[in-house]
């Protein structure tokens, strides 16, 4: 009993037999109307004539009295047999006068209306099944007129086989195209599985394989691909952040506790003393410096914060940050310049400024003295663009999809306060107002872009 019900509870299953079953509705009630129309109208059509003819008997036995009525039933009994038409008149007693019907019925009352019955033809001394209507005329005498509905009843039988091998036709196609259609879909769907199986098994490189057809199941899973390498990439940054805070942070907190331990001993006192107290807050500010650039990083790869977006001029939040940094530049020995323009989009102006700053701060970075920093505002096709681009050494073509991962730096030895973290910065807020980073080198220096979506301001 338990596998039956296995077998039913199974999906396939249950949508075969659903479209098995929707199917034999919808062509059971189609051929069912299209059987009780071919039979009323066949009926009514046998009505009409017979109802004609019994007028126009009527008719003759008003105009040429019981003679010519007879006449008019001779005449019309010689090719009867062709169009299966049946005649009877009899006196008021029941005795036959003319017609190819031996006798009157006894349980027909004449002008009863239309009836069904089974009565003797002349010619062949067996009962026929008769469809018929009846009336009394003036004196007295009944007149039957009817047709012989054998050929309608065999056209019945005939009609209903047909439409029960019509039926029996639909279940077997409803059955092949539903285990068709459901070896389609769950041929997909057991794709996704196997390809999510992969992924919980820990091999993140899995995507769901598309056929090329461009159906939904090849646009769902080209969505789902996207999210896949989007969460690919997450838990990449997150193994690589986790494994530079470890190696990024083991230094400076080295660094604090010789500190600590040097303002702990008591035979250093004066200068030393200040000066250790003096590193040791140098170390918590860089600390602080990088938990709180993780945090914004954070918040911007979970998109904290688009509550806050507002229209924000490009041109200006440009022209501000630009005048903020030519004197820090000038220092330098280097130029700032803008070109270009942008439309006003939506987006968040504290987070857009940090991205333009440290792009800005990483350009100055690697600037030489003498050389220009342009920072490049465009439209492509109605997407804002936002562009530095410094004219110093440039990045190794292998470290250029690298530069937006935390804690990713030119310097292996990862001295100084740069903790790799600006660009990273700069990537997850591109994100957050659905744009992208991308860096390139030019000859010569680097170019790194900050896209935006296509939005109103």
């Amino acid at each position: 009993m338990a596998k039956p019900l296995v077998f039913i509870r199974n999906s396939r299953t249950r949508l075969v037999l659903a479209s098995m079953v929707l199917s034999a509705l919808l062509t059971a009630a189609v051929l069912g109307l299209v059987y009780v129309t071919a039979n009323r109208t066949i009926a009514g059509e046998t009505r009409s004539v017979v109802t004609a003819e019994l007028t126009g008997l009527a008719d003759e036995y008003e105009r040429l009295g019981m003679i010519g009525l007879i006449t008019a039933i001779e005449r019309r009994t010689e090719n009867a047999a062709e169009r299966d038409a049946l005649y009877l008149l009899t006196d008021p007693l029941g005795t036959v006068l003319a017609g190819n019907l031996t006798s009157w019925p006894p349980e027909v009352e004449p002008g009863s209306g239309w009836v069904e019955l089974d009565l003797i033809r002349t010619a062949s001394n067996e009962p026929v099944p008769i469809s018929a209507a009846s009336i009394r005329l003036r004196g007295g005498e009944r007149l039957l007129v009817g047709r012989d509905a054998s050929a309608r009843r065999q056209f019945d039988r005939v009609l209903f086989r047909s439409v029960a091998l019509a039926l029996m036709a639909a279940l077997a196609l409803s059955l092949l195209t539903g285990w068709l259609l459901t070896r389609l879909v769950f041929s997909r769907l057991k794709d996704i599985a196997q390809t999510a199986d992969d992924i919980v098994s820990g091999d993140l490189t899995r995507r769901i394989p598309l056929r090329g057809s461009g159906d939904e199941f090849d646009q769902m899973g080209a969505t789902l691909n996207e999210m896949l390498d989007r969460i690919e990439e997450l838990v990449s940054n997150l193994r690589t952040a986790s494994n530079s805070v470890a190696h990024d942070l083991r230094s400076p907190l080295s660094r604090l506790r010789q500190r600590v331990e040097a303002l702990s001993d008591p035979a250093r006192t004066g200068p030393e003393r200040e000066a250790d107290a003096a590193r040791a807050l140098s170390e918590v500010d860089h600390l602080l410096r990088v938990f709180a650039q993780l945090t914004e990083i954070s918040r911007a790869e979970a998109g904290l914060g688009r509550e806050e977006f507002e229209p924000v001029d490009l041109g200006q939040l440009v022209q501000d940050v630009v005048e903020l940094y030519d004197p820090v530049a000038a220092d330098q020995g280097v130029r700032l310049q803008v070109e270009g323009e942008a439309e006003p989009v939506r987006g968040h102006r504290p987070l857009l400024s940090q991205a333009l700053s440290n792009l800005l701060e990483n350009a100055l970075r690697y600037a030489p003295p003498g050389s220009e920093i342009t920072v490049g505002l465009s439209d492509v096709r109605g997407y804002p663009r936002l562009s530095v681009r410094d004219e110093g050494p440039g990045v190794p073509e292998t470290e250029l999809p690298r530069l937006a991962q935390p804690f990713v730096t030119l310097d292996p030895a990862r001295s100084g306060r740069n903790s790799g973290l600006g660009l990273a910065l700069v990537a997850a807020i591109a994100r957050m107002h659905g744009g992208a980073f991308a860096a390139e080198n030019r000859d010569p220096g680097l170019e790194v872009t900050l896209s935006l979506a296509k939005q109103a301001a």
